[in-house]
């Protein structure tokens, strides 16, 4: 059956977006560009910053609305929930003026067909300005309305971090900041931030990644100097620092494993342009991605779509030199990016996650040279996933060295090194690194 035409106000649009992650548990990342086609141009960023701060912040507004609507709407009326929780966002976090945020909040239910909940809209919205200072200290202890995560995740990074359980919450809620790479085959990253500075932007060098810069205030990536020309990409420092535990260098042959989107992967091939890299997703869409990535920055990979524990259906049998595993995870490490993850995510979901990145590891360890290195990289912060994986992969596989890391960053593990979500700075990120012990048979 054609879908009715999609209305055109963006608070409107956002509801719908809400709901497709609410209610049929599609991510931000394939809900938000279908419904941004139909918003006018000049209200995209708007819609953006709708959708993500409203999910941002779902958790305790949820808990609001249990006091400000004692009977749950009906399942078939999530949009409207999503349009009160729209409309909350705009009041408590936005420089929207709270009389415009609050009519045209109230105007969208129409554009949704249900006239019927403006006044319910209007009523909602009205009572929490009247009684946000009291439903504050209501919920004061409450660590859910403060922290604004799920019960589960905020028990699962307390217990892991008693030390930075707070912090790290608190930096899942913020903007995250952009940040950039350098192409050092190009440029150097001196010579890029003063191109920076002479087109008015402002930025500063990232601490731990040499190629890194962070900017002042977020740009579309047209108005940066250099990027179609592929100087720079857009990439969290924490996921920067992958390329460096590799060290590619010329004549290496390197596997990049869960590839996609491919910041990794170019990252690699700037450091070692003439390296022998095979980079392998199993999803053929995201591999497109990967392709625009690497032709803009003028590189060269082989790519293949295929599931990396088949091994009989993509391997040569040639072993690879150094393997980069970026498994797939909760990706708890970057809520920031995703708030979504929090109403998507399932505590009982990490099992089988766990279950996947046993089998990755244990069948690309299979096509890893005697001393070649794995590194084994997540973007989660939770410790099932990252220095108890890798522990138990060094168990059960005698050829497994383990090496501690010597750098500057990140939390020491008894295996690997743990990154936590940092305001203005990097994601949460894991990465340990094995090495396969020679052989000492003679063959």
């Amino acid at each position: 059956m054609k879908r009715p035409a999609l209305p055109q106000e963006v608070r409107a649009l956002a509801a719908l977006v809400l709901h497709e992650v609410f209610d049929h548990g599609r991510s931000l990342n394939q809900a938000l560009p279908e419904y941004s086609q139909a918003c006018p141009e000049r209200d995209r960023g708007l819609l953006k910053e709708l959708c993500f701060g409203a999910l941002r912040y779902a958790t305790t507004y949820l808990l609001v609305l249990q006091e400000l609507i004692p009977t749950p709407l009906k399942r078939k009326d999530g949009d409207i929930q999503a349009l009160i929780l729209i409309g909350l966002y705009q009041l408590e976090h936005t420089r929207i003026p709270d009389h415009a945020a609050l009519s045209a909040t109230v105007d969208a239910c129409r554009l949704l067909h249900k006239d019927w909940a403006a006044g319910l809209i209007n009523g909602v919205l009205r009572r929490y300005q009247r009684e946000q200072t009291q439903l504050a200290e209501k919920f004061a202890k409450n660590p859910n309305y403060r922290y604004a995560h799920p019960q589960w995740l905020l028990d699962r990074i307390r217990s892991a971090w008693p030390d930075h359980w707070q912090e790290t919450l608190e930096a899942n809620n913020q903007h995250p900041p952009m940040t950039l790479r350098v192409n050092t085959q190009k440029i150097d990253r001196e010579a890029y931030l003063a191109k920076l500075t002479a087109a008015s932007i402002e930025a500063v060098a990232c601490r731990y990644s040499p190629a890194g810069i962070t900017l002042v205030e977020a740009l579309p990536v047209e108005a940066l100097p250099g990027f179609a020309e592929g100087e720079i990409s857009v990439q969290d420092e924490a996921a920067q620092l992958a390329a460096y535990l590799i060290a590619p260098q010329t004549g290496m042959r390197l596997l990049d494993a869960c590839c996609a989107p491919g910041g990794k992967t170019c990252h690699l091939l700037e450091l070692a342009p003439e390296a022998d890299l095979l980079a392998i997703d199993i999803d053929p869409n995201r591999l497109t991605r990967v392709t625009q990535n690497l032709e803009r920055l003028g590189l060269n990979a082989e790519l293949k779509a295929w599931d990396l524990t088949d091994l009989a259906g993509w391997w040569d049998g040639r072993p690879f030199d150094a393997i980069l595993l970026d498994a797939a995870c909760s990706a708890t490490g970057v809520v920031r990016r995703h708030p979504d993850i929090k109403h998507l995510r399932r505590a009982s979901d990490l099992a089988p996650l766990a279950k996947l990145q046993q089998r990755l590891l244990a069948a690309l360890w299979q096509t890893l040279k005697p001393g070649g290195r794995l590194v084994y990289a997540t973007c989660s912060v939770l410790p099932d996933e990252n220095s108890k994986q890798i522990q138990e992969f060094s168990r059960q596989h005698p050829d497994a060295i383990h090496e501690a890391l010597t750098v500057p960053w990140g939390l020491p593990q008894a295996f690997g090194r743990q990154l936590l979500p940092q305001a203005g700075g990097h994601d949460g990120f894991y990465y340990a690194v094995l090495h396969k012990a020679e052989r000492t048979d003679g063959t």
